[in-house]
């Protein structure tokens, strides 16, 4: 389908409702990539006696003992496994961090985990409600998920319209816009919304910041730099995690792979205002071989079909994919 004629496709409301994109949400460290193709993504999980036999360990970022996860094929399905470790339920953990417990976007966890590297949990703090003057048409806000549903705060560019109201800060997860519960939209759309709300007028946002121990109060944090500018994971290797598919064992990335996910990501920001090294690294995947920007597109549309990307967009993250090919970066 020639990139002209590439439109988004009508879902039902379920197939909104965010899988592990993410992080979205969001996902940490750019991601790696299988040496097979792409096809496998509609494949369903497999059995738990044919998953991947690996044991991470585990903790509350706030504090908590030390607990084991193993057995998941998604990032839902870590979740579950870390709420059972700790006798919590699923949705009160907001996002995962590698190897550090600070609210550091740099070690999100996304799709993929280091088989050397720990996870840290963190958990639904304080609820909070900010009413917000929209004097710019840009807030100075980019978004992520976390792979379940949940849209949060990746980074907030200073000097913008948002860095002025000091109580909204990088990890709150949106629940609310203008008493709109948007718990389950995709972070994209949730940018979208923002976006859209009209110029000159106040908003209102329900928050909920992450769970912190006293030792971890420190100064707002602004988002540092994008994950995928730092390497992912101590171990030699790592665990990839799909929405759809089986989880794999793979080698670190390869340079080539870095760069191009870096690179994507940052073309996910600057044309929806959303991070999510995940979605980089599946549409690097499915363009490493593709002959053309139309083959591109086509398989985009096949592989996330409920993503409405621009056509500049496609043309540009086609562009980024042949550059990284020839070391162009």
């Amino acid at each position: 389908m020639p990139l002209g004629y590439w439109k988004k496709k009508n879902k039902s409301t379920k197939e909104h409702l965010v899988e592990n994109e993410e992080v979205s949400g969001g996902h940490a460290g750019s991601g790696s990539f299988s040496k097979s193709s792409v096809n496998g993504a509609g494949l369903p999980p497999p059995p738990a006696n044919l998953r991947p036999k690996l044991v991470f360990h585990t903790q509350l970022a706030h504090g908590s003992p030390t607990g084991r996860v193993e057995g998941f094929a998604n990032v839902k399905e870590l979740y579950g496994k870390i709420a059972d470790a700790f006798n919590i339920r699923p949705p009160e953990i907001l996002f995962c961090t590698l190897n550090t417990h600070k609210i550091d976007m740099d070690k999100l966890l996304g799709g993929q985990i280091g088989l050397e590297d720990f996870i840290f949990a963190h958990v639904k703090g304080i609820k909070k409600e900010v009413e917000v003057h929209k004097s710019e048409d840009a807030l100075g806000l980019t978004i992520t998920d976390n792979g379940a549903g949940y849209a949060f705060i990746k980074r907030i560019k200073e000097g913008s319209v948002v860095d002025k109201v000091k109580v909204i800060c990088v990890g709150d997860h949106i629940e609310c816009i203008n008493g709109r519960n948007i718990v389950g939209i995709r972070h994209y759309e949730v940018a979208r919304m923002l976006k859209e709300l009209p110029r000159d007028k106040k908003f209102t946002l329900k928050l909920i910041e992450p769970m912190k121990a006293f030792e971890m109060l420190e100064p707002r944090s602004k988002g540092g730099k994008p994950v995928s500018d730092s390497k992912m994971g101590t171990g030699k290797g790592t665990l990839r995690l799909r929405s759809k598919g089986p989880a794999t064992v793979e080698e670190e990335p390869t340079e080539f792979e870095e760069k191009a996910v870096s690179k994507v990501d940052d073309l996910l920001e600057s044309y929806m205002g959303i991070r999510d090294t995940e979605l980089a690294a599946t549409m690097v995947e499915v363009g490493r071989d593709k002959k053309n920007p139309d083959e591109f597109a086509m398989a985009l549309d096949e592989t996330l079909g409920d993503f409405a990307f621009p056509d500049e967009f496609v043309f540009d993250v086609w562009g980024a994919i042949g550059d990284a090919k020839q070391g162009r970066f």
